[in-house]
């Protein structure tokens, strides 16, 4: 069984591009349709709860129907299968990003052009998605403004306990009537998940050593992050400062380019903080960062349906939803606008690329391959 669960998701890592939206359209054909591993209602309602807590979200459903299938050590085996393949890629990139010529970071320099493009389709997405009243469209542009101007990890915490509490004690949905869509398994929630998730948060952020303090981010920001791994690029950015704007961009850029979770995007950053010991530094910030979401899942499985059906609950994560709309907001501004855009002619391409992408939906593929040439073709006119 736990064979046959990671040789199916490893393949599934080696052929799964195009971000959660598309890898959760993978699993439904996969696991739905083919292998009928578990059913469409209960494969939406995975699907349901891993948008409501942070974490990545493709990646939780992926360790939940490990779990459905074999329990906690079948989710770890869908984790590892589905993984893997973007853990060694990243970990190579990382590792030999030194050694690498111009050509390498003329294509780099084209990524980050497609990572503007890519970013604010995934903002304009999300917020037409999870700002849908004035409430929570204001969450939004106050958390943009506040994180502009004040670009640290304590800001993110702040504007995500305000939303939160904002959202239980003003009522910002109008639920639909979810009590006939009754679980079969009226579990109640797996306290010891939920407590050991909360007992690494707090633990993460006592000083214990410089060693520790490099990496504790990591499990921070998969603890916090909603809306997947767009979101994840600031809230990393402002845990590991030690770390330049370049080395995130191009974390970020690579992790677009290739196969799998985009939350392994802390793969290239924690072997680049680690250098002495890449491949551990890699696995470490790995591990870190998915932990979290993989705990909440597990804490909430059962008993989704339950939750979800309550108006406090269910309001306070669409707040959080609002905020996070803001972070990404932030993060396309700063670094991403700002690290790419150095001439008027690359606005027009990302205006150009971006219009393409709205309108026509051109496989991503296309728009990568685009801006790869972009970066090349500046590079060699260079010469």
């Amino acid at each position: 069984m736990l064979i046959a669960i990671f040789r199916q998701f490893f393949l599934l890592g080696c052929m799964s591009f195009g971000g959660p939206a598309a890898h959760l359209g993978y699993f439904k054909h996969h696991f739905v349709d083919s292998l009928r591993w578990l059913s469409i209602s209960r494969y939406s309602q995975l699907i349901s709860l891993s948008q409501a807590l942070p974490g990545p979200g493709s990646s939780q459903v992926s360790f939940a129907i490990g779990v459905e299938r074999a329990g906690v050590i079948g989710g770890i085996t869908a984790f590892i299968g589905f993984t893997l393949p973007s853990f060694l890629i990243m970990t190579l990139l990382a590792i030999s990003a030194h050694q690498f010529d111009a050509v390498y970071f003329a294509v780099i320099t084209g990524l980050k052009l497609f990572a503007v493009v890519i970013v604010a389709d995934a903002t304009l997405s999300m917020a037409k998605s999870f700002c849908s009243n004035l409430i929570l469209k204001l969450i939004a542009v106050i958390s943009t403004l506040a994180l502009v101007l004040l670009p640290m990890l304590s800001t993110q915490i702040i504007i995500l306990l305000i939303a939160a509490a904002v959202g239980a004690i003003w009522p910002l949905l109008k639920l639909s009537d979810l009590s006939q869509q009754t679980s079969s398994d009226q579990r109640k929630v797996n306290w010891v998940a939920l407590s050991l998730f909360a007992l690494l948060l707090g633990v993460s952020f006592i000083p214990i050593g410089q060693e520790f303090a490099l990496f504790a981010p990591f499990y921070q920001a998969g603890a916090m992050v909603f809306g997947g791994g767009h979101v994840v690029l600031p809230v990393l950015q402002a845990g590991v400062p030690t770390l330049s704007d370049d080395q995130f961009l191009t974390a970020y850029a690579s992790a677009q380019a290739i196969p799998g979770p985009m939350f392994t995007i802390a793969t290239y950053l924690g072997a680049q903080l680690n250098t002495e010991q890449p491949i551990m530094g890699a696995i470490i910030a790995t591990l870190l960062i998915f932990t979290p979401g993989f705990l909440l899942m597990l804490a909430f499985q059962k008993s989704w349906i339950n939750l979800a059906t309550k108006p406090r609950f269910a309001s306070s994560i669409a707040a959080l939803n609002a905020a996070v709309v803001g972070f990404l907001a932030a993060a396309l501004y700063s670094p991403i606008w700002t690290s790419a855009i150095n001439s008027v002619w690359h606005i027009a391409l990302v205006i150009a690329a971006f219009a393409w992408l709205r309108m026509k939906k051109p496989p991503i593929w296309w728009l990568l391959l685009l801006f790869i040439g972009v970066g090349l073709g500046q590079h060699y006119w260079a010469l």
